[in-house]
């Protein structure tokens, strides 16, 4: 061979050799993606320490028997204590879920790891990513110097000292005993078995991470709108002991599209240990800001290099100012409306938050698809991949302390521990865009010097957010205004009342114009309504099947069992649906007072989901596994909570054919725009039949709720006999829509008894049936044994509650005939808000022969049978008997007066012919004095 043909052949050799290279390349970079990193997810040994011996014995020596997968909990390994309890009505499995195996304690984890040469003169750290509460870390059985114990950051750990080439033993103690008192009876929920459970074991990244001796340790950015920059903070460290220099690059590229700002450059120097480096960063004129409708995320890069080091660091951030101008929350200067929910820490599955994408992919698509753009973390701080999501979908976040205390300020090592929590959010989640608010904790109580003094402490290190001294509070001498540092404040009312319907729906008759203007009179920062809703909901019992992790619902199967005991199992559906209809019906009001009030800047319900602790507090639309319970779809829910609301203001949902129905119509535009050159459009409708119809012309809507835009107006004298009709508006040619029930009745309504009794007298009903006549028996309210009525069902929870009336609505047939001219459906509406007012709930649990008419709804605890109107046959005659009274004032009270007439009118047709008999022995019962 020649010297050409070698120096080919060598050619193609070399060009082989590449080829193979980048194949070997590609093949392992999808494996090894980060040479740096060891990935320590895996087979563990493993071994319980209830006994607290484990570090007297020397168990970091130790290589146990018994193995568990980590990422994971005992509770998912099957160890702990077995529940042993049965499923009854009873304390404690009504209180919450059920751990199949609980255990709270030490435990420790223990492997062996293999330290590549490549980490030589490296910095070592190991990240636990979730624990509860307490860690300690050996190597080779040499304790490493400092223990952590975080809630709601990750565990971090500096190994460089114990680590050199080769294999060693890594051993992980795990405490997930209480440290300090955050919370009333441990119901925070970063430390709870409300919610999440007390589990043990590490949740998500676990790895050793490798950095050289100089390196970026953490990034924080403070952006600026109006000159669309950034003030960068590098956190430098330098372990080399002797000053060294470098040069800093920066670049960000936007995520969405892969467009890149352009890079920045400076040379640094640094001496001590732990350096600062501040810059600003320009982003160009071009550079996108990031909000809901838009959530433009950027992500920076900062590499430092230098002689033999080199370190590079990303971080995701957005441009935007949260800002609270005029009493109003704003975003990059525009005004912006929060529709929020709590997220409670509820995972039933596994009983702790997800850690990966997917899990929280699944939060906010189903919160953004039910119209909602905020979330408020009651009491604890999600992980990093619950912020990285919120980012990309534009949600905004308030994010609390794990604190819920009545006793604030009492012991020194709680407060630093509080303090250490929240210097660590910020330098974990800080950067993130959606986290826009942040509240000290849940209903804090007792020193508000304190809290005022952690507010300004906050504000003074990070003022990227907007911050809030408590989630609402009863403490005396607070609560009723803001703290003079509040930027937000979270309430449920103020000094000049209520701003939710809660403490007022029931008590005060329905009315569809009202708002909360008044309560808000005066107020100089944005209010978010606390916690609005908080209606119960009937269990739904297909939800059971659902349980296939570490939970056990025995609160739901001992319901099933009841049902099953009292013959009632196949009325759970109806049950769950009714009470659910009415709770959607309270929402929605409750929902659009708020768009109405100019004096509120959005609201927190709870909850759109299932809260299934605290007394099983079953009080969303959605199971805590956030799918639908089939009660209302998202999008009939969105009609009334989205970015733009059209909405009406009128007096009463009853009226009679003599009255003149009348509207303003109103739009809450909380869009990102303008709303112009649009037509609204209204009508009137009596099933599928238009009754009255009309349009206006949209002027240029600006952002934020707005005055009166038109008039609806219809004369009912056209509507002769009872009916229900649907008010509908939308926005030509867009989604936007809404709709709303009145109902109305005939002035010249007529009541023919012809030969039926109509009494509120216990002995002439009594001697009228032994007669053999039918009789329609409305006894007064003072005179009724039951239960007070309510129009509102079941507040929270009436284990948590057990002290209120507790029934959950209506039940109706409204194809009974009884019912051919009172216009209902299955469940409660606004026009049964009289009648439940004025009446007794009936508990016929010891009475036979009765048929209910309308039943009521037991709270889930009971399952007692209940009514407010049945028939039956007695003595000798026919009746009917009503706890709701029928009788009194009907001339002011049309919804009343229908009803009689609809019932009498089927007692005089050959329809009422009652199947059972009552023994008219059972009034004894039912009415409380002598005839």
């Amino acid at each position: 061979m020649n010297n050409s043909e070698r120096k080919k052949s060598a050619h193609k050799l070399s060009i082989r050799f590449v080829i193979l290279y980048i194949c070997i390349t590609a093949f392992i970079q999808p494996i090894f993606p980060q040479l740096n990193k060891l990935d320590l997810s895996g087979k563990w040994s493993f071994k319980l320490d209830s006994t607290d011996v484990g570090i007297a014995e020397k168990w970091y020596l130790t290589t146990f028997s018994e193995t568990i997968n980590l990422p994971g909990t005992t509770d998912d390994a099957g160890f702990g204590i077995k529940n042993t309890l049965e499923p009854k009505l009873e304390k404690p499995q009504v209180l919450r879920l059920t751990r199949k195996n609980s255990y709270v304690g030490a435990a420790w984890y223990s492997r062996n790891i293999t330290i590549p040469n490549s980490w030589k003169k490296k910095n070592i750290t190991l990240k636990l990513e979730r624990v509860i509460w307490e860690t300690r870390v050996w190597i080779d059985g040499k304790e490493v110097s400092a223990k952590q114990e975080s809630l709601v950051t990750p565990h971090y750990f500096d190994l460089t000292e114990y680590l050199t080439k080769g294999k060693h033993k890594l051993t992980v103690r795990v405490d997930n005993r209480k440290k300090y008192d955050i919370s009333v009876n441990d119901m925070a929920h970063a430390y709870t078995n409300e919610t999440q459970i007390k589990w043990n074991g590490i949740v998500g990244e676990i790895s050793c991470i490798a950095q050289d001796e100089v390196s970026i340790e953490n990034i924080q950015i403070y952006p600026n709108i109006t000159s669309k920059s950034a003030r960068i903070v590098l956190s430098i460290l330098n372990t080399k002991n002797k000053p060294v220099t470098g040069k800093l690059n920066i670049g960000a590229i936007l995520k969405k599209t892969g467009q890149k700002i352009p890079e920045y450059s400076i040379p640094f120097n640094t001496k001590d240990k732990h350096t600062k480096i501040e810059i600003n960063y320009p982003m160009g004129e071009n550079a996108l800001l990031w909000d809901e409708f838009n959530p433009n995320i950027y992500t920076l890069t900062a590499t430092i290099t230098g002689k033999r080091y080199q370190s590079v660091k990303s971080t995701d951030f957005g441009l935007r100012a949260i800002t609270n101008k005029n009493s109003q929350l704003q975003i990059n200067g525009k005004r912006i409306f929060v529709r929020g929910t709590l997220e409670c820490s509820i995972f039933p599955l596994k009983g702790y938050p997800p850690t990966d994408k997917a899990g929280w992919e699944k939060v906010y698509k189903t919160a953004k698809a039910w119209g909602l753009n905020h979330i408020r973390f009651h009491s604890w701080c999600p992980p990093k991949v619950a912020f990285e999501v919120a980012d990309e979908m534009g949600f905004y976040l308030q994010v609390e302390l794990p604190l819920w205390s009545l006793v604030i300020n009492q012991d020194k090592s709680t407060n630093d521990f509080l303090y250490s929590e929240a210097d660590k959010i910020i330098n974990e989640y800080g950067n993130h865009p959606s986290f826009c608010f942040w509240s000290i904790g849940n209903e804090l109580q007792s020193d508000f010097v304190y809290l005022n003094n952690f507010v300004d402490r906050l504000k003074s290190k990070d003022p990227r957010h907007l911050y809030s001294n408590t989630s609402f509070t009863f403490e005396k001498g607070h609560g009723l205004w803001p703290e003079h540092n509040d930027d937000f404040w979270v309430t449920q009312y103020t000094k000049k009342g209520w701003v939710r319907g809660q403490g007022v729906f029931d008590s005060e008759s329905p009315s569809f114009a009202k708002d909360y203007s008044t309560s808000t009179e005066g107020l100089t920062i944005p209010l978010i309504t606390h916690e609005i809703g908080q209606y119960a909901v009937y269990p739904n019992l297909n939800e059971i099947e659902k349980y296939t992790g570490v939970l056990d619902p025995l609160n739901f199967k001992a319901v099933k069992a009841d049902l099953i005991k009292k013959n009632k199992l196949h009325k759970a559906e109806d049950y769950l649906l009714a009470s659910g209809k009415l709770a959607a019906i309270l929402y929605k009001e409750e929902i659009e007072r708020s768009l109405k009030t100019n004096g509120i800047s959005g609201f927190q319900l709870l909850d759109l989901h299932d809260f299934p602790g605290q007394g099983t507090a079953l009080v969303g639309l959605l199971d805590a596994f956030w799918d639908s319970k089939g009660i209302i779809k998202p999008e009939e829910f969105r009609q009334f909570c989205a970015p733009v609301v059209p909405l009406i203001r009128y007096q009463k949902a009853t009226y009679t054919n003599k009255e003149t129905f009348e509207a303003d119509i109103e739009i809450a535009n909380y869009s990102d725009a303008t709303i112009s050159e649009k037509k609204l459009n209204w009508r009137i409708q009596s099933d599928n039949t238009v009754l009255k119809s009309g349009s206006l012309a949209i002027p240029n809507l600006q952002i934020g709720s707005t005055p009166a835009l038109g008039k609806i107006s219809f004369q009912l004298s056209e509507i002769k006999q009872a009916s229900s009709l649907n008010i509908v508006v939308e926005i030509e040619n867009t989604e936007y829509k809404n709709n709303w029930q009145i109902w109305v009745y005939p002035t010249e309504l007529k009541i023919e008894k012809d030969n039926i009794i109509i009494t509120v007298n216990k002995k002439e009903a009594i001697d009228a049936l032994v007669s053999g006549k039918k009789v329609l028996y409305s006894p007064k309210k003072t005179e009724i044994n039951g239960l007070e009525g309510k129009f509102v069902q079941v507040f929270w929870s009436p284990v948590h509650f057990p002290d209120q009336p507790g029934t959950m609505g209506l039940l109706i047939n409204p194809k009974h005939k009884a019912f051919a001219h009172f216009p209902t459906e299955m469940h409660t509406n606004w026009q049964w808000w009289d009648l439940c007012k004025n009446s007794k709930t009936l508990i016929t649990d010891s009475i036979q022969g009765i048929e209910p008419i309308v039943e009521n709804i037991d709270n889930f605890m009971k399952n007692r049978n209940l009514c407010s109107i049945f028939e039956t046959n007695a003595g000798n005659g026919q009746l009917i008997f009503s706890s709701m009274d029928l009788l009194t004032n009907i001339e002011t009270r049309p919804e009343a007066r229908q009803l009689l007439y609809s019932l009498i009118e089927y007692m005089k047709s050959s329809d009422f012919e009652p199947k059972k008999k009552f023994d008219m022995k059972n009034f004894e019962l039912l009415i409380s004095t002598k005839p």
